[in-house]
């Protein structure tokens, strides 16, 4: 059994240097998905999403080629007249971006004020089970969301 916090570290360093360090972009693994991964030792990491504006993925972990742990997500644009894509992109990596450098964990408890909105990040749970949800706020207005979960995989 892989450790909680070796694993939890290996999540943080990977999706530090995946999507929000603008890793390099994998062949796709199914028909029209988006696939970006990271590999150390043993551990490997792929996030593989569909869409753009509105979309849908799963990051999933491997270790010594087992997968262990897995996460699905689905987001989306609510008031594309308050933020675009690239706008809310640019949001949610500087967040992501300083919660994996400061606070060294993926999961919640972050806000982070950013020129084109506020980026609020909540979720209960730890790294073997939780759920969660990203917002951008906008004026007030909630202008993005992204709902996620996932845990441990146990044979």
């Amino acid at each position: 059994m892989v450790g909680i916090a070796e694993l939890t570290d290996f999540i943080v360093e990977a999706k530090a240097s995946t999507y929000v360090g603008d890793g390099a972009k994998l062949p796709a693994c199914r028909p029209g998905s988006h696939d970006i991964g990271h590999q150390r030792g043993s551990w490997r990491y792929l996030d593989s999403y569909f869409g753009g504006t509105d979309f849908a993925g799963q990051e999933a972990v491997w270790h010594d080629d087992k997968p262990c742990w897995a996460m699905n997500y689905f987001g989306r644009i609510i008031r594309p007249e308050l933020i675009d894509a690239r706008r809310a992109g640019a949001v949610i990596k500087a967040a992501l971006q300083t919660m994996y450098r400061e606070k060294r964990h993926f999961l919640g408890g972050m806000e982070y004020q950013h020129a084109y909105g506020c980026y609020i990040d909540s979720s209960r749970g730890a790294t073997d089970h939780f759920s969660g949800r990203e917002t951008i706020f906008v004026d007030g207005e909630e202008a993005y969301e992204l709902d996620y979960r996932g845990g441990l995989i146990v044979p």
